[in-house]
């Protein structure tokens, strides 16, 4: 992809699934990257290891770098920390990928107010104060950048038993939009994904068991879950300069899951 040697990214929640494989895709394009975990040092070690090795075996000259900081991303001392420890090291911050994120089963009447607080303040309050913290320095060196919220298909799909969760997809649907337009002149461009049913560590319950993995994917109209390097594929292409013209929006990669595939058949009139 273009445009993509020699920059810094942040990869919140790189430790495994989507954020790792993340990653793994933007050290390959020659990024130097930035690695936050939550509680998992040997997660994020296996990304490091994985990103760095991949790198040196596509981008010529092998001249990628990395960084793990240790952060939650609910905590705004954290984030700050997290964008310091960036800059200190490469002296700049290009990307910011807000991928960390949490989820709460239970009916919606039954969850506790630290349960719904708990999910908002990861990850939507969380991806807020990552990207005002990366806009800041973005203004601060008046350098150009890409911001990349890792939403869902829940931004639009609403999902019983996870009301936090859909919430907080839904208003950063919202955040990409307000983000990029307000700082569309300043050269940051605002951009999300939303995927869908994935198999990711976090989906093993269904991933690893053939009735229900059939049951999932019976929604979905390509038959298929998608894969966490499918969608780090999307967000290499939106921080690239391929996508130099595009910014406020959020790329559903989803099989066709929001296309209503009910309605594959004709049910009602």
């Amino acid at each position: 992809m273009k445009g993509l040697a020699g920059k810094t990214a942040l990869i919140t929640g790189a430790s495994s699934g989507i954020g790792q494989a993340i990653a793994i895709r933007l050290a390959q394009e020659g990024c130097n990257i930035v690695i936050n975990y939550r509680k998992s040092p040997e997660g994020a070690e296996a990304t490091e290891e994985q990103a760095m090795r991949q790198a040196c075996g596509q981008v010529e000259g092998c001249g990628v770098q990395s960084l793990l900081v240790q952060g939650d991303v609910s905590q705004e001392e954290d984030i700050v920390r997290m964008v310091n420890a960036t800059v200190d090291k490469f002296g700049h911050l290009d990307i910011l990928i807000n991928n960390a994120g949490v989820q709460t089963e239970r009916a919606s009447h039954e969850v506790s107010s630290d349960e719904f607080d708990r999910v908002i303040a990861v990850n939507l309050r969380g991806a807020y104060l990552c990207a005002r913290e990366t806009i800041k320095h973005l203004l601060q060196q008046q350098r150009s950048g890409v911001i990349i919220n890792i939403s869902s298909v829940h931004e639009i799909i609403p999902r019983p038993m996870y009301i936090s969760y859909s919430i907080s997809k839904g208003g950063m649907g919202n955040l990409t939009k307000t983000l990029a337009l307000e700082y569309a002149n300043r050269g940051i461009r605002v951009n999300g994904i939303a995927p869908g049913a994935t198999i990711t560590p976090i989906n093993q319950a269904w991933t690893e068991d053939p009735e229900q993995k059939a049951t999932v994917e019976s929604h979905i109209p390509m038959g298929r879950a998608g894969t966490s390097e499918e969608m780090a594929a999307a967000v290499a292409f939106l921080a690239s300069d391929e996508a130099a013209y595009i910014t406020g929006q959020t790329l559903f990669i989803d099989g066709g899951l929001t296309l209503y595939a009910d309605f594959r058949e004709a049910w009602s009139a």
